[in-house]
Parts: structure tokens; sequence; C-alpha cells
């Protein structure tokens, strides 16, 4: 439930269109239901604005089916990331239609059928193209909470001309995410370039030195170019996530 919903709940009882028992049944679930293996957070949408989502990885297939099933009977968009493939085929049964799995960023979303329009404008530049799952997940979650996303891949600094090529589509952005594996330095090169805040995913893709996104990690926390944020290894959630409320103030504003 979200602060727009529960308005929504208010206004009626003050009107007088809903009794206070059936408002009771609809909020029986705040602040989280207990299923043992997990207590699933269905407040937390309306503490800070983003809902409960789904860390599949770790989590058995019954344990997915009824997490799902909490967050659909709170009538909640539901995203879980980390999904493999296998764990969609088996999970695919049980889903409803309108479910949409993205397989390169292995996202799993059920939306609401309220529709959701996308506020302000996120760019999400990746160095290369194997940086794209990790972007992609970071895309489904901005878009997901209400962000208007656009993309833009294979643009490392190997050949720098393609990231030129694109400024002033980089421009017109709110925020920026940049992915890169490797030595990570292209979240430097953007930062040097642009005055919007970047937020820069370090992915786990490079060869043996790269030490499985370690490498990348250092080279973006001592970026010399300011206004640079860094997330974890393959952490395209979060980077989502941070990047949809910066896009907001600047809705606000």
């Amino acid at each position: 439930m979200n602060q727009e919903e529960l308005k929504i709940l208010l206004t009626k009882i003050y009107n007088k269109n809903l009794s206070p028992d059936d408002a009771i049944k609809q909020l029986q679930n705040l602040p989280y239901e207990n299923l043992e293996f997990a207590k699933i957070d269905h407040h937390r949408e309306l503490r800070n604005g983003l809902p409960e989502v789904i860390y599949s990885q770790g989590k058995s297939i019954p344990q997915l089916k009824k997490i799902i099933k909490s967050l659909q009977k709170a009538d909640s968009n539901i995203l879980a990331t980390k999904l493999s493939a296998e764990k969609y085929k088996a999970l695919k049964p049980f889903l409803p239609k309108k479910a949409q799995y993205n397989e390169n960023g292995q996202t799993l979303v059920i939306k609401k059928d309220t529709p959701i329009e996308g506020k302000g404008l996120i760019a999400i530049i990746t160095a290369g193209t194997s940086d794209i799952p990790i972007a992609e997940e970071a895309a489904v979650t901005a878009s997901l909470l209400g962000s208007k996303v656009e993309t833009i891949f294979d643009v490392g600094v190997a050949g720098l001309h393609r990231l030129l090529d694109n400024i002033e589509q980089i421009k017109k952005a709110r925020v920026l995410i940049v992915v890169a594996g490797m030595e990570g330095a292209l979240a430097s090169v953007v930062g040097g370039l642009m005055a919007q805040p970047i937020i820069a995913v370090p992915t786990s893709i490079g060869y043996g030195a790269s030490f499985g996104g370690i490498a990348a990690l250092l080279t973006m926390l001592n970026s010399c170019a300011t206004g640079i944020s860094v997330v974890n290894i393959d952490n395209g959630f979060g980077a989502g996530c941070i990047a949809h409320r910066i896009n907001l103030l600047g809705e606000k504003n």
C-alpha cells in the first residue's frame, strides 16, 4: 500500500463509503505478513516510496510462490530480481499471464492494472555488450518504480567516439547510470563530461585481474571526476532505485 492508496481508503471511510471493519481487513497485513521463512514488508512503500522487492537467489520455488502470492494479495506491483531462467520456467505455470520476464536482466515483473506513467528521464549507459544484463536490471527497476528510462549500450572507452556520438541524448537525462566491467573507466569519463548526478555500477565482467568486478569497483570509488556515487558489484537494482529517487526530486522542483 502506498500513500495515494491510503488516502483513497481514508476518504472512503470519511465519506461513509467504507466501514471501519472493511478498512481493517484491507490493512490487516500492515506492517508485514509473517510467512515464517520471510516477513513480507507491505508497509515499505508507504514509509519510503519503494515497495518490497524479491531477491530470488537462494530462495526455493515454493518460497518464491508464497512470497509472490502474499504481494499479489496486497495488490502490490511485484519485482523479482536475479531470477534465473530455470527458476522462471518452474514458476511460469503459477504466474498470471501479464507477468513479464526479462531473461537478460533476470527480472520478473507483475504490474497492477493501474498504468505507470514514466516521469523525468534516466539514461543508462553501458561500456560493453556484456554489461547489458545489469543495465537491464536497472532499467526494469526504475521503470516499474515510475521513471522514464532510455538505454545507450556499448559505448566504452575502447571506442570513445561512440560515447561522443550520443552526448546530446545523454544531456537530456536528469540522472545517469553508468554500467561497466573490466577496468570500469567509463564512469570517470562520463563524470568528466556531464553535469548530472551519476550512479556508477561495476560489473563482474572481465579477465582474471578484474577479480570478478573488484577492479572496476575500485576504479569507480577512486574516480577523480565529481558527482559520481558507486553501488555494489552487479547491483543494477540498487542503481535503479537511487536513480529513481533522484529523478523524482526533479519532478518536485
